[in-house]
């Protein structure tokens, strides 16, 4: 039998110089020393993968850390009671790792200037003691070859630090961390490599890269909704953009304002949940996904895209109506929710309620009344505020039917679904405004469904005025102050700094 022969363990570890530690009385400033540390260090794993690939080998392992920021304070601060972040609870040292400080430049320096406003203390820049995984060190569109592993003589694995699971979890954003003694606690929601992690997955489920995602989203759960909004971006960068910049589709295809785009998406195949990107300059501008059906998709983005910290996201699609005096084509508003999606309820349990955001509320119901022409008494002709129900089997009509139809009826639903709840949960989770406007598509408990001819009929003249509605409330939320909409309604006794 012949003898395999392993290779010795690595003894020696390559770094980039130690970085000496900054501190900061400006955000501006320590924003820019992390944008130089973090290029610095990546820059560092991405040389020495190109001179490992030319080689095939090596006697060291290549090292490099995210860039941290900390601050300590030994006060209580006077703070604007208002205000739902840009402060710690209490005093102590706060630190966070941060990757890609570019696509995060104003966020962050929005977090950091309320916190050196709110407590006076110097923010300090270092590197953590947290690796970069080699996968997120390469640039953006870096491709590759698969015949570099074959030249590799050792895994890559033993040559650099590769993605870490137990720095991915969500126990700082769900409020179960607890710091090991004598260390800081989270200044932010998310750890770096968490982070990076969703910027990934972003990309492979969307096709299209973060740095074009807006800060307010529209989940549907129909394509004829992502045609209608293609159709009428399409529409506004013709005529000059309307204050929009730019309209992305899947593969990074880009029409700047006063643009013609083409009539279809070039892409031979589309993703599992496609992104559309109406853009502005400050990135309030509006971001479109289609997750598809069921709460599986519906919490699959919405845990990534909650990394980008966006400020609102809205449910437009379609649902079965519960009550008799429901009408196809009339609109749901949801304020409350019966959670029976199942994929949440590790990260938050049943029993938590998700409150209606008023902010949000009034913006949907306000859009409806505009786009509608009616307001007050008439309005409610063809809307209707109550609980939505969202459920993980599609087709629970074919069960015994007591059990479900008592349960709906006892919650005093009006509507069901299979993504809105998820949605809202995890917005209730990941503390981002959200909010439900429904279509009611089908009457299931009443045997009204649509008919052959009807359905086409139906979205050629819904889908239009519902998108309409969602684009017109986002308009609305966008001109609001981002302390005003991010409300306290979501947070928890003990908060990171950072919204």
């Amino acid at each position: 039998m012949e003898k395999r022969i392993y290779p010795q363990p690595i003894q020696t570890i390559s770094c980039p110089e130690p970085f000496a530690r900054k501190s900061f009385m400006d955000a501006g400033e320590a924003v820019a020393a992390l944008k130089a540390l973090y290029e610095r260090n990546t820059a560092f794993l991405r040389d020495a993968f190109v001179e490992l690939a030319e080689s095939g080998e090596s006697d060291r392992r290549y090292r490099a850390f995210y860039p941290e920021i900390s601050l300590a304070t030994g006060s209580y601060a006077q703070i604007d009671t208002r205000l739902a972040y840009g402060h710690v609870a209490a005093p102590g040292v706060y630190a966070t790792t941060i990757t890609r400080p570019d696509l995060f430049d104003d966020y962050l320096i929005d977090q950091l200037g309320l916190v050196l406003r709110n407590h006076g203390v110097p923010i300090t820049v270092s590197e953590s003691e947290t690796p970069i995984p080699l996968h997120f060190a390469f640039l953006k569109d870096t491709y590759v070859e698969a015949s570099v592993a074959d030249r590799l003589k050792r895994p890559l694995r033993d040559l650099f630090d590769v993605p870490d699971l137990n720095a991915t979890d969500d126990h700082i954003v769900n409020g179960t961390y607890e710091a090991p003694p004598g260390e800081p606690l989270p200044l932010a929601p998310f750890t770096a490599q968490r982070i990076d992690y969703s910027l990934h997955r972003l990309a492979h489920y969307t096709a299209t890269t973060p740095d074009h995602f807006q800060n307010f989203v529209l989940f549907t759960n129909y394509q004829f909704y992502i045609d209608e909004f293609c159709a009428l971006a399409r529409e506004i960068m013709a005529e000059g953009g309307q204050g929009y910049t730019s309209f992305v589709e899947p593969g990074n295809i880009v029409t700047l304002a006063g643009e013609t785009s083409p009539s279809s998406n070039t892409l031979a195949r589309l993703p599992q949940m496609p992104a559309y990107h109406l853009t502005r300059d400050d990135h309030c501008g509006i971001t479109m996904v289609n997750i598809g059906v069921g709460p599986s998709n519906a919490k699959t983005i919405t845990d990534h895209i909650a990394v980008l910290r966006p400020h609102a996201w809205l449910m437009l699609g379609h649902c079965a109506g519960l009550r008799n005096t429901q009408a196809l084509g009339d609109y749901v508003l949801a304020h409350a929710y019966v959670r029976e999606d199942h994929v949440l309820d590790d990260d938050l349990p049943v029993w938590v309620p998700l409150p209606a955001l008023a902010e949000v509320q009034v913006a949907l119901q306000e859009a409806v009344a505009e786009i509608t022409g009616l307001s007050g008494y008439e309005l409610k002709r063809i809307m209707r505020t109550g609980t939505v129900a969202t459920i993980d089997n599609r087709n629970w009509e074919l069960r015994e039917q007591r059990g479900p139809v008592q349960r709906l009826s006892q919650s005093r639903a009006i509507a069901l679904d299979m993504e809105s709840a998820t949605i809202a949960a995890n917005g209730f989770r990941f503390r981002v405004p959200y909010g439900t406007l429904l279509c009611v598509s089908d009457k299931p408990l009443h045997g009204e469904l649509k008919l052959p001819g009807m359905a086409t009929e139906f979205y050629k003249r819904q889908v239009s005025q519902h998108l309409k509605i969602g684009m017109r409330a986002v308009e609305k939320l966008a001109a609001m102050p981002p302390e005003r909409l991010h409300s306290r309604k979501l947070r928890s006794f003990f908060e990171t700094a950072f919204q």
